[in-house]
């Protein structure tokens, strides 16, 4: 049996926003997600992708759920579109780490559609980003 972890990261995090973790174990983690109204782009209800991204980059900021890990790239795919309402998944896995480095694969999927794809590289600082040096 996996263990469960507590959250170690982005402490202050606006659930509404990123969304709230439903499974955090060793380099995984899992998100949920419901597009708000006020994320729309357009009077169609389309959300922006910004938010997607937010939600996929919590997901792989808790997947490696250090105090201080940041993002420091990201290649990503918009696969589908989102629309006010629509209830979201986001998976992360570490699926490379050499020292502070860390490579997160996450996905974002609507039902069993995929939405969102992307490699995550996070690094884990000794110190916060904004720490005095």
């Amino acid at each position: 049996m996996k263990e469960t972890l507590s959250i170690q990261t982005h402490q202050c995090i606006d659930q509404r926003l990123c969304g709230r973790s439903i499974e955090l174990i060793k380099d995984q983690s899992r998100i949920e997600f419901v597009a708000q109204p006020d994320m729309a782009a357009d009077e169609t209800g389309l959300v922006h992708g910004g938010f997607i991204f937010g939600l996929a980059d919590y997901a792989a900021m808790l997947a490696v759920n250090h105090p201080n890990v940041v993002l420091g790239s990201a290649q990503v795919k918009f696969i589908q579109p989102v629309r006010v309402g629509d209830a979201l998944i986001s998976e992360a896995t570490v699926t490379q780490a050499s020292g502070k480095k860390k490579t997160v694969h996450v996905i974002v999927k609507k039902e069993d559609q995929l939405v969102f794809e992307g490699e995550l590289i996070c690094f884990t600082l000794e110190k916060h980003v904004l720490s005095q040096a």
